[in-house]
């Protein structure tokens, strides 16, 4: 890619995502913990808990890197929601299956030093409980040796729920958890399936926490 089209494309990531965070704080009072949890430099993995369509777009507000995004492949059919989510960093991935090609993805992102968001759930859920979670984001962070960071959304669910096509005007809280450190590879790159069921064990639990922190925050409490 041109130098002058990686510009163009960071320009108009930041120029949307800076909107993202001004719309957020005049209507929804978004609050930011742990900020500083967020590496300054350097690629690793993101890994957000997931209640409503808009989560991608809140995560960006984070950081004013440019993150990378796996989306469901059918967001494309809108052109204008297409350019919207791409903008943001979004690649598209087939649900339902094991999409190698968005996994080899995700490697190549990361080798090339961008930072990646991966939602754990594997798409949208409900409710307070973040239950057993996909071994994706654990895999890849294992295969590039690079760290993952969880992220509770409190107040999403209610800011737009499942069905919901307009916002609502509710407190939104954002809190990043500590960098968990990958699971550890062998010189072949390779990460045994026990270590990344365990640290994706480890990863449920940290993201649990960063959600009922976040909920409790935004006036949501898990109960």
């Amino acid at each position: 890619m041109a130098e002058t089209d990686i510009r163009k494309g960071l320009w108009l990531y930041r120029t949307v995502s800076t909107m993202v965070l001004v719309v957020a704080k005049v209507l929804c009072r978004i609050e930011i913990v742990g900020k500083e949890n967020v590496p300054k430099r350097g690629p690793y993995v993101m890994a957000p808990v997931h209640r409503s369509n808009v989560d991608f777009a809140l995560v960006s507000v984070v950081t004013r890197r440019r993150m990378r995004y796996m989306a469901k492949d059918s967001l494309w059919k809108s052109r204008l929601l297409g350019w919207f989510v791409g903008t943001l960093g979004a690649f598209p991935v087939r649900r339902g299956s094991a999409d190698r090609e968005a996994l080899h993805t995700c490697i190549e992102l990361i080798e090339q030093g961008e930072p990646l968001v991966m939602f754990p759930e594997g798409t949208r859920r409900s409710g307070p409980v973040v239950e057993e979670l996909f071994d994706g984001p654990v895999y890849v962070a294992g295969r590039t040796q690079v760290p993952i960071v969880p992220v509770g959304i409190g107040g999403s669910e209610a800011m737009m729920p499942r069905g919901s096509k307009l916002l609502r005007p509710v407190k939104l809280t954002l809190v990043v958890g500590a960098p968990i450190a990958p699971p550890v590879a062998t010189d072949a790159g390779r990460v045994s399936r026990r270590a990344v069921k365990e640290l994706t064990e480890k990863l449920r639990i940290e993201v649990q926490r960063c959600f009922d922190e976040a909920q409790q925050r935004a006036g949501r409490p898990n109960p």
